[in-house]
């Protein structure tokens, strides 16, 4: 098929993506395409991307270190920053050792892969996120997909295909798309019983959830259970890149066998001292003050979006999403709330199932409660124009 008529096939289904210019700071409020909207859609949890500190930290190590390692890891682009950047994420996550990546896709791809081969089996929660499922199928392993979030689904599977291979459990500790936290009371529960790993995948977690912001094995008590901690320094932690949070013994195995790591320029210097620097603030007072405001106008949001009818599935983080089923009248309802001045990307396949679609909204610490209240109030006028509601 040539390539246009491919393209026209993904347009009358509906599925046509494209991208939209942001002028400006990540902020509560961009410009879009040149006109000011509120943001609805970024994953800058707690306002980092444009806090000082974080720039400060970044121009500070651009002076002193340049603008690139120059290298992969393994040849000549370990500084010094690395190394600091991992003894924070180990100290952080309150494990032995940490090990930076250059995104979470390179991360969840390089980890699963180096961890497990043929003869070995995966087992894999339905919603994880795609760079989960790719590197299940990159790593050559049996791949076995549970029921979202069924522990006693995954008991079953767990007894049906126990191999003599390596048993590897992976799950996303807050679902991208649900806004959901995974059971990981049970899964470490699970992992312990069918002496197997357990890798949690909690990007969206990471600085919004426990008392300290660790995620949600902090939330649930269950810290020391992980084997292995995935996370990423480009959502609330206002940076880029990704990390491990591992014992040593398995960071050494990772060095060795982690292809994302191994083959990649690794992250520059000023990238390396943001994530510091916003490791350094989710560990402090300010860093606690964002997590209760973040929480608070969650708790607002959800509540107004509630009570004027609208499905918020089972959602109980920032992450919130609206539920509208179809995908044509999805994309009308973005492009509507975009004419009112909201910005609030419509979620399609093969992101979500098909009948499955929504708008996937998300909460910042740093929305007034003014703008969250003026936004329900404009989404709920336009669900009602289109029938959602």
């Amino acid at each position: 098929m040539r390539i246009r008529e491919e393209l026209e096939q993904i347009r009358k289904k509906g599925l046509y993506r494209s991208t939209r210019l942001i002028g400006g700071r990540q902020s509560t409020r961009v410009l879009l395409d040149g006109r000011e909207v509120l943001m609805l859609c970024s994953n800058n949890y707690l306002g980092l991307a444009d806090h000082p500190a974080l720039s400060r930290a970044a121009t500070a190590a651009t002076e002193r270190y340049g603008t690139s390692s120059g290298a992969s890891r393994l040849v000549s682009g370990t500084m010094e920053l690395h190394q600091q950047l991992e003894a924070g994420v180990a100290s952080f996550k309150q494990t032995g050792a940490g090990l930076a990546f250059n995104s979470g896709y390179c991360a969840n791809t390089g980890i699963i892969a180096a961890l497990a081969g043929r003869g070995d089996v995966i087992f894999s929660d339905r919603l994880n996120h795609a760079s989960i499922v790719d590197g299940a199928l990159l790593s050559g392993a049996r791949l076995v997909r549970y029921p979202h979030c069924d522990h006693g689904a995954l008991e079953r599977l767990l007894a049906k295909h126990r191999g003599t291979g390596r048993c590897l459990i992976v799950s996303d500790g807050v679902f991208s798309m649900d806004g959901d936290i995974a059971p990981l009371r049970e899964l470490v529960s699970l992992k312990k019983a069918h002496d197997a790993l357990l890798m949690v995948d909690d990007a969206h977690g990471s600085g919004v959830l426990g008392s300290n912001g660790r995620g949600c094995a902090e939330l649930l008590a269950v810290m020391g259970d992980v084997d292995i901690h995935m996370g990423t320094f480009g959502k609330a932690l206002g940076s880029f890149g990704a990390y491990a949070a591992i014992s040593a013994e398995l960071r050494e195995l990772l060095v060795n066998r982690a292809r994302s790591f191994i083959f990649s320029t690794s992250l520059p210097p000023a990238v390396l001292a943001a994530s510091l620097a916003a490791l350094e603030l989710v560990r402090s007072p300010e860093g606690r003050e964002l997590r209760e405001r973040l929480s608070a106008n969650t708790s607002l949001f959800k509540r107004l979006l509630n009570d004027a009818g609208f499905s918020t599935g089972n959602a109980t983080t920032q992450i919130v999403p609206i539920m509208c089923g179809d995908a044509e009248v999805t994309m009308r309802f973005s492009e509507q709330l975009l004419e009112n001045g909201i910005f609030v990307q419509g979620i399609r396949p093969p992101t979500v199932p098909a009948g499955a679609c929504r708008l996937r909204c998300t909460v910042m610490a740093t929305h007034t409660q003014e703008e969250l209240t003026w936004a329900a109030e404009r989404i709920t006028v336009v669900a009602r124009r289109l029938g959602v509601i």
